[in-house]
């Protein structure tokens, strides 16, 4: 019993970091072993190409480094609207673990293998900093259901920065939190540092700052009201709080941007202006075309809703109804733990604070109707680690309430079966999703099915060409014969016939009229094309029709008999 109620009492066990460890490990293994079936997406063709050119200076670092100093722009250029970071990290990979090591099946997860460390990281972190806050129930219950999300799943799986993103923010988020606990140099430098690996990596870090100093804020507000009977208290435990936290944002501040600027070589030459360029580029993105409800959208005003319409359709119910039911348990230990005024109060508070705050300033930027839409989900996913948490405190919450009235020997059967009931849905549903995430939705809103029918977007990246059914009627196409890819970027494609899912023969083409087979990707947006593609096959039937759960997503059509 003492064993089981170790699990819900709050954890400072050193052996909490192998515990993450083995978390992390697995997570790589089973994104691995899931990778084979899931087609690259769009944006992935750009890095494959950004990183061969990023590899390329690296070994001429090696073998010439002056040569190399002189030719930083002419390699950096690819790209250069993004940070370099998880680019080089990919360069590093392809060339170490596939052309020399050859650690890879393929030559695709050699670049995807960064995006796969980055999301696994953050359940590594997503798990310490729950166990260390509430217990080591709370911290593997928070990993597991952030694992269990469909849309953080498939793009744990990418050579993109979305999972790495996540998963370095929410490293800089606990290093800074974890500084503030600390109080030590070694810390504060640590915070600063993560920091910088989050900026160097995407623009979400820019939020990070705003959350620190609006919970900077409210911490010290809380520290002074929990005693407003003894103001001198107050007074003093929130200046000493704001002593802390000073030394922290100023490494954060400093240590950030030289870290950023060091690894982005980019920036090495006219760092002003490219880093003005770099910010105008984020601030006035493109719009892209998303469907919310049966309507298209492509410009301002955005629907203010979307992001939480999204979110409630994509993440698991089971996980958001935890979520509050944890974050409502976390600000009720808060509430009472004010009559222990000053310090304690503080303490207590912190942590929740700070995972309501990442959650609420994030999804804050989408209430406003100049916000782009360019990707979906993916652009508020650094909060989901937070309703994670949140989640993970509302099932040890639970397990604790139910212990309480369970006999000793019945304590792990209660502690497993709970466990188990509260992730077994989201796992099965995003299991069963994969490699069609993008077009699944949760059970509540009718899953694939009701997606479509209540005219939510079913994909986009043309990413669904590497389906294996797709692949496999591909594979009868005559010798030579012209591939239309539609929304398929040329570099993915070719990395489908380096990784030899494809004939090299077939050549691709993103001229219709020319093409013998033509690919359909599904978005409402695309209809005209649809139309188009019917005149040049001359029918309307196509030859294969895949997706989720019967729901259309791609669509091929054989034109090589047509004039």
């Amino acid at each position: 019993m003492r064993a089981v109620a170790s699990s819900v009492r709050p954890s400072s066990a050193t052996s909490d970091r192998g515990v993450a460890a083995v978390i992390a490990v697995g997570y790589v293994v089973l994104l691995l072993a899931t990778m084979q079936g899931l087609g690259y997406a769009r944006d992935e063709g750009f890095y494959f190409h950004a990183a061969k050119s990023y590899q390329a200076w690296l070994e001429l670092v090696l073998s010439s480094p002056g040569r190399a100093l002189a030719e930083v722009d002419r390699h950096f250029v690819v790209n250069h609207e993004h940070p370099s970071l998880i680019k080089l990290a990919m360069a590093v990979s392809h060339g170490l673990g596939w052309q020399r090591l050859h650690l890879f099946a393929e030559e695709g997860t050699s670049f995807r293998f960064v995006g796969v460390l980055g999301s696994s990281l953050a359940l590594a972190v997503t798990y310490l900093w729950g166990a260390r806050q509430h217990s080591r129930l709370a911290g593997l219950m928070a990993a597991l259901l952030l694992g269990a999300m469909p849309r953080f799943f498939y793009h744990a799986h990418l050579a993109c920065f979305d999972g790495p993103i996540v998963g370095l923010w929410l490293l800089a988020a606990y290093a800074y939190h974890r500084a503030l606990q600390k109080r030590d140099a070694r810390a504060t430098l640590l915070a600063g540092l993560c920091f910088g690996l989050a900026l160097d990596t995407k623009h979400n870090s820019w939020f990070l700052p705003i959350v620190c100093l609006a919970h900077l804020a409210l911490v010290m507000t809380a520290a002074r009201w929990s005693s407003r009977e003894r103001a001198e208290e107050g007074g003093r435990v929130a200046r000493a709080h704001l002593r802390r936290a000073v030394p922290v944002l100023a490494a954060m501040a400093i240590l950030g941007p030289v870290v950023t600027w060091l690894l982005w070589p980019w920036l090495w030459h006219d760092t002003a202006a490219r880093v003005a360029g770099y910010a105008r580029f984020h601030l006035g993105h493109v719009y892209y075309n998303m469907e919310l409800f049966g309507r298209n959208y492509f410009e301002p005003p955005m629907p203010r809703a979307y992001a939480f319409v999204m979110t409630a359709a994509t993440v698991p119910t089971v996980t958001l109804v935890a979520a509050v039911l944890g974050a409502g348990a976390s600000l009720r230990r808060g509430w009472r733990s004010r009559r222990r005024l000053g310090e304690p109060f503080a303490g207590a508070i912190s942590a929740p604070l700070f995972w309501l705050l990442a959650i609420a300033l994030v999804y804050g930027a989408w209430l406003l109707p100049t916000t782009p839409i360019f990707g979906g989900t993916k652009h508020w996913m650094t909060t989901y680690p937070f309703v994670a948490l949140f989640a993970g405190v509302g099932v040890a919450e639970g397990v604790r309430r139910a212990l309480a009235g369970t006999r000793r020997r019945w304590a792990p059967a209660v502690m497993g079966a709970s466990a188990l009931a509260v992730v077994a849905a989201p796992a099965v549903e995003t299991l069963g999703a994969h490699p069609w995430a993008l077009s699944a939705y949760v059970p509540l809103f009718g899953g694939a099915a009701g997606g479509a029918t209540l005219g939510l977007n079913r994909g986009f990246w043309g990413y669904t060409t590497g389906a294996p059914r797709v692949l496999a009627e591909l594979s009868h196409a005559p010798p030579g014969a012209r591939i239309y890819l539609h929304d398929t970027a040329t570099s993915a494609w070719d990395m489908l016939v380096a990784d030899g899912h494809l004939r090299p023969d077939l050549r691709r083409t993103q001229d219709l009229a020319q093409a013998d087979v033509l690919l359909y990707h599904q978005e409402l947006h695309m209809q005209g094309v649809l139309f188009q593609i019917w005149g040049r096959a001359g029918t309307t039937a196509p030859q294969l029709v895949d997706g989720l759960d019967g729901v259309p997503v791609v669509l091929v059509f054989d034109a090589s008999e047509t004039p």
